[in-house]
């Protein structure tokens, strides 16, 4: 079982930008992602990176948020700009044995969340 908490979110205006973070507890992670829920919509992929540095993005966020990972400090981040009100949610991040993929149920381990709220 690896325990995740995230941090880094908060109210902003639309344009700005925000960077998530994610601890784990431990390494030799194989994949961590990003998902998002709002409120009365199905939770759904924003991003993942392997171990070996490879991505996957949603394509509604593609050339404005980058994800990336700190092996070293078991971190992984969320550099989200351009934000716009339709980014609203709770972020979550969540790890994967099960490849570079952006569906919840290939997740088995999720942090607790952390709110975004973008005002236009």
């Amino acid at each position: 079982q690896v325990h995740l908490v995230e941090s880094g979110g908060g109210s902003v205006q639309s344009g700005g930008s925000l960077r998530l973070s994610c601890a784990a507890s431990r390494s030799t992670i194989a994949i961590l992602g990003w998902f998002r829920q709002a409120p009365g919509k199905e939770r759904e992929g924003v991003a993942a990176v392997a171990s070996n540095g490879g991505t996957r993005y949603a394509d509604f966020v593609k050339g404005r948020f980058t994800i990336s990972r700190d092996n070293a400090k078991n971190v992984v981040y969320l550099q989200m700009n351009s934000l716009i009100p339709e980014d609203t949610a709770m972020y979550y991040c969540a790890t994967s044995s099960y490849g570079l993929g952006l569906v919840a149920r290939m997740y088995n381990n999720w942090g607790q969340g952390t709110q975004v709220t973008v005002s236009s």
